[in-house]
């Protein structure tokens, strides 16, 4: 908790670049997207990938995906713990052998300032590596009162186009992200927060741009 605290006034929540700024993102050229993927009955090996994506046409510039070990335990509220160290890697060894293809934002598949103490992991990856890092995650996240109760489930069928939302606002008063249907045949919707150097309107747009199905394509990828 201490060092999720220590990282967490790191924090930047608004956009910190000039293409950010823009409402066609003109200037962004990289669009990264990163998760881990488990082998079933096996928690102490992933594959670990990074995916660089063109940004707008979504052409696979390059891509990282090996099997890691992973040692540290599954603790909820503490998965960045557990994940995050071997994405980090995984940006250093882009920044060295193809620098020129540094992602200018990173997808993450999780959350960021929707997570118990404000802090996941793509807060926590942000914060590491300095980059532009948005949170993206699937499911609801039960935090600060947030629940997926009927009302919930009400505003979520509501959503009737690609690129319409919604807030996702706790007890607590604070917006902690965006609920997004990005995708017009599909009424699933996506869970979008900040992570790191980006505001929260942009994340959305720009996860929104990235979706040629449900999931973004820097994340499908």
């Amino acid at each position: 908790r201490r060092e999720q605290a220590r990282l967490k006034a790191s924090v930047v929540e608004e956009d910190t670049e000039e293409w950010q700024k823009d409402p066609h993102f003109t200037g962004l050229e990289r669009v990264g997207g990163v998760d881990l993927s488990y082998i079933k009955g096996d928690e102490s090996r992933a594959c670990a990938s990074l995916v660089v994506l063109s940004y707008p046409a979504l052409q696979v510039l390059y891509q990282d995906c090996r099997m890691v070990a992973v040692s540290a335990p599954y603790v909820a509220g503490f998965l960045a713990f557990r994940e995050v160290p071997v994405l980090v890697e995984a940006v250093q060894r882009l920044q060295q052998e193809e620098p020129q293809l540094q992602p200018q934002v990173l997808l993450v598949d999780g959350n960021g300032l929707l997570h118990p103490r404000g802090f996941g992991t793509a807060c926590h990856l942000g914060v590491l590596t300095d980059l532009p890092c948005i949170g993206v995650a699937k499911n609801l996240l039960h935090v600060d009162g947030l629940v997926r109760d009927e009302l919930h489930m009400e505003q979520v069928r509501s959503l009737q186009r690609s690129g319409e939302t919604f807030p996702l606002t706790g007890t607590s008063g604070k917006v902690l992200g965006m609920v997004l249907r990005s995708y017009n045949n599909s009424s699933k919707p996506l869970y979008v927060s900040v992570g790191h150097r980006v505001s929260l309107g942009t994340a959305v747009r720009l996860v929104r741009a990235c979706c040629r199905f449900r999931i973004p394509e820097p994340i499908r990828q």
